[in-house]
C-alpha cells in the first residue's frame, strides 16, 4: 500500500514537474516573440534617422546613390561645421532657446496657478468657468490666427518675439486641465493643516503643491518645450527679420525654389533634434508619472 502511494506521489510530481517546465516553455517563447516584434518594430521606425544621419555625413553627389551607401566613406563630419558657416544657424539657435525659455517658464506658471485655483480654491461660477475653459478647446487654432494678427499688428508687435511668447503667460486649457487633475489627487487635509499654521493661499500653492506635483510639471514643461522648439507657423507669421529667425525657419534656408543642399539639412535637421531627445531621455520618468496621475481623479 505504501509503495502505490509512493509510486503515484512521483507520478503526480512527475506531471506537475512537466505542467510547470512546458509553462515555462511558452512563456519564454511568448516574451521572444513580443520582443522580436519590439526590435523589427524599432529598427523601422530608426530607419529614418538613420537615414538622417548617413546623408548628413555624406557629399551632395553621393546622397540620392542607388542602392543607398548607409555608411559614407569616409564620413564628412565637415558637413556639421558648414551648416554654421553657410547660414547663422547659431543665431537660430540662440533665438529659438529664448524663446523656448520664456514659453516653458510662463506656461507652467500660469496654467499651474489656474490649474490650484479651479482644483482647490472655492469660488462662484468656478465649475462653469472650467467648462468654459475646456470648451475652448474645440475651437480650432486657424480661426482665431486673423484676428490675433490684426491685433498684434496694431500693437506694434510684428516682427518681434512678444505674438511667440506673450501668450504663454495667459494660460492654456489642456495644460491647465492636466495640471488640475493632479492636483485634485492631493488630500485636502494638507491644504487644512498648512492654514492652521498661517499659510497664504499663494503660500500652499508654492510650499505644497508646487513641489508635489513635480511630475505633472515636468511633463507640462516637457509638452511646452517641445512646441515652442519645434514651432513653424507662428514664427514663420510674425518675423520677418532673418536675424530673428527661429530653427524652424533657418532649416528653410537650406533649399530655394530649384535647389536643396540635402546633406546640410539633414545635419541641421539632426542638431536641431538633439535638445528635444534629451530632454525627453533624461526627463522620461517624470514625463509618464505625469500622464499616468493626472487620471487618477477627476
Amino acid at each position: 500500500m505504501a509503495g502505490q502511494t509512493s509510486i503515484r506521489d512521483r507520478s503526480l510530481a512527475k506531471a506537475l514537474s512537466q505542467t510547470f517546465q512546458s509553462r515555462t516553455i511558452r512563456e519564454r517563447l511568448g516574451k521572444l516573440v513580443v520582443h522580436a516584434v519590439l526590435v523589427i518594430g524599432a529598427a523601422i521606425l530608426m530607419t529614418p534617422l538613420a537615414w538622417m544621419l548617413s546623408t548628413s555625413l555624406k557629399p551632395l553627389g553621393k546622397v540620392f546613390f542607388f542602392p543607398p551607401e548607409w555608411i559614407p566613406n569616409p564620413p564628412l563630419w565637415s558637413n556639421y561645421v558648414e551648416v554654421f558657416q553657410v547660414v547663422p544657424f547659431a543665431r537660430y539657435v540662440f533665438n529659438t532657446a529664448t524663446i523656448t525659455l520664456f514659453d516653458v517658464v510662463g506656461k507652467v506658471i500660469s496654467c499651474s496657478l489656474v490649474a490650484f485655483s479651479f482644483a482647490r480654491l472655492r469660488w462662484r461660477f468656478r465649475d462653469a468657468l472650467f467648462v468654459l475653459m475646456l470648451a475652448t478647446m474645440m475651437l480650432p487654432h486657424q480661426v482665431t490666427m486673423i484676428p490675433q494678427f490684426v491685433l498684434y499688428r496694431h500693437l506694434g508687435w510684428i516682427d518681434t518675439y512678444l505674438p511667440l511668447v506673450l501668450p504663454n503667460w495667459f494660460g492654456g486649457p489642456f495644460l491647465t486641465f492636466l495640471l488640475r487633475q493632479f492636483f485634485m489627487t492631493i488630500p485636502l487635509e494638507l491644504d487644512d493643516a498648512a492654514r492652521i499654521d498661517g499659510a497664504s493661499i499663494f503660500g500652499i500653492y508654492w510650499r505644497i503643491m508646487l513641489p508635489l506635483a513635480k511630475p505633472a510639471v515636468a511633463a507640462v514643461a516637457i509638452f511646452m518645450f517641445n512646441s515652442a522648439w519645434n514651432a513653424f507657423l507662428l514664427p514663420l507669421i510674425y518675423l520677418h527679420s532673418r536675424e530673428k529667425y527661429t530653427i524652424a525657419l533657418g532649416l528653410r534656408s537650406f533649399q530655394d525654389q530649384y535647389y536643396t543642399e540635402w546633406h546640410l539639412l539633414m545635419g541641421a535637421s539632426l542638431i536641431a533634434m538633439m535638445p528635444v531627445l534629451l530632454i525627453f531621455f533624461f526627463a522620461q520618468k517624470y514625463f509618464i508619472q505625469g500622464i499616468v496621475f493626472t487620471g487618477v481623479k477627476g
